[in-house]
């Protein structure tokens, strides 16, 4: 196992290109045994995630070749197996994502439960009412779930939530289905219109794209595709907030400022000035970060919520934030209750937050934050840790980062280049 030893207090200043998006590429590289040609995917984030469901899909048939670093070649002519390996699927959550795949492509599907990060309760439900809607059968054991259909079916779906990896699972099915599906409370969030794009490009039809409401007709096949995947905006997110918090003046290059409105809101509400400039978002140095209180001086509520509101994965980044903030916010985290719990380390570390409950906790800043021993509990959280080490005093150790390796690319490499003054060690577990 591994750790960072990082010493707080420096200024990073730079220009940084982010990877690709995390979330997109977990169901493109599921997507890609949908087809019997070869589907190229480029700008693939060579982390753990991606490589687990590399993995996988070379497990239920697919010849994976690697073209660069970042760029892979999948070709899956035929499938040698319907059930995902339960040592692989337990890893990532991701893995469910393969049962769309599965069923569209082979019509049955058995998966062990999904892994991922433990943030609280996150159901299940969404994906297979869909995926009998469209005529499978469903089954579920300790040991896993089953899926099994003669024939997928067209239906009018109106999901109970708005879940990600429904939608995609669901997109997936119903685009080899037969007939017209629609999938209404559907979600669409970017690495969800990146998915559906791709499936455009095999030869889906997919109609409102980026809504609320989408409607697939059903082909009889898709066919391979070279498809680019889009920068991760959470990462975009993650070096926003690092930047404000250690005064440094930051170029995040090729960022696609389109997806980044909400959160630059959000952010700003925070004290936080960014600079769109072509592609590239800047974020100025020096910046006095000073809360914006409502008007009448109210104390401002930051919440999360379905795309295009401010993402839940970027919750403990803003806390983080806020902690170097002059002023008042609540944090009102609606989606997972466990999330909050990570704020106790941001308390051992000097910052001054009321935990009120599992979904809610209230930071006053600024704090004079403490490098000390933290660990990192899930990829969001393990990040802001990162960044609250990156601005603290002294010297702090991050422990289980086998979870920021989870979600950021060679994340040591990038902050070094930038100046940050952190390593990497083996614990030796």
């Amino acid at each position: 196992m591994s750790f960072f030893r990082i010493e707080g207090g420096v200024p990073l200043n730079g220009t940084v290109r982010v990877s690709g998006n995390k979330n997109e590429a977990l169901p493109v590289v599921a997507a890609a045994l949908l087809a019997d040609e070869p589907v190229t995917l480029r700008n693939l984030p060579d982390i753990l995630d991606v490589r687990v469901m590399l993995d996988v899909a070379q497990a239920l048939g697919a010849e994976v070749t690697r073209l660069s670093p970042h760029d892979v070649r999948m070709h899956t002519p035929r499938l040698t197996a319907t059930r995902v390996p339960d040592a692989m699927g337990r890893h990532v959550r991701a893995s469910i994502l393969f049962a769309g795949a599965l069923l569209g492509r082979a019509h049955q599907a058995q998966l062990p439960p999904p892994g991922g990060d433990v943030i609280g309760r996150r159901r299940l439900d969404t994906h297979f009412d869909g995926f009998v809607a469209l005529g499978a059968k469903f089954e579920s054991s300790d040991e896993g779930y089953s899926l099994s259909a003669e024939r997928l079916i067209g239906a009018d779906l109106l999901l109970d939530e708005a879940s990600v990896t429904a939608t995609e699972n669901l997109l997936m099915a119903a685009s080899v289905a037969e007939g017209t599906t629609i999938l209404g409370n559907c979600a669409g969030e970017p690495h969800v219109q990146g998915l559906a794009n791709m499936l455009v490009l095999m030869g889906a039809n997919i109609e409102g794209i980026g809504s609320n409401r989408m409607v697939i007709h059903g082909v009889p096949r898709l066919g391979g595709c070279d498809y680019t995947i889009g920068p991760d905006y959470l990462e975009v997110g993650s070096f926003i907030g690092l930047a404000a918090v250690t005064g440094g003046e930051l170029r995040i290059v090729d960022a696609a400022p389109a997806h980044l409105r909400m959160i630059a809101m959000v952010f700003r509400r925070l004290g936080v000035e960014t600079l769109v400039q072509g592609n590239d978002i800047l974020v100025p140095g020096g910046q006095n970060l000073r809360i914006r209180q409502d008007l009448g001086g109210g104390i401002p509520k930051i919440d999360d919520a379905i795309w295009p509101q401010f993402p839940t994965d970027l919750m403990s980044i803003a806390i983080t934030v806020a902690t170097q903030s002059h002023g008042t916010v609540l944090f009102f985290e609606k989606m997972f209750e466990g999330r909050m719990f990570f704020v106790d380390h941001l308390i051992g570390m000097g910052a001054q937050i009321i935990l009120c409950d599992p979904h809610r906790v209230v930071v006053v800043g600024p704090a004079k934050l403490v490098g000390q021993r933290v660990q990192s509990p899930d990829v969001r959280a393990g990040m802001a840790l990162l960044i609250a080490a990156l601005c603290a005093q002294g010297v702090t150790t991050i422990h289980n980062v086998r979870q920021i390796d989870r979600g950021y690319e060679r994340i040591e490499q990038k902050l070094q280049a930038l100046g940050a003054r952190i390593e990497r060690f083996s614990d030796g577990a």
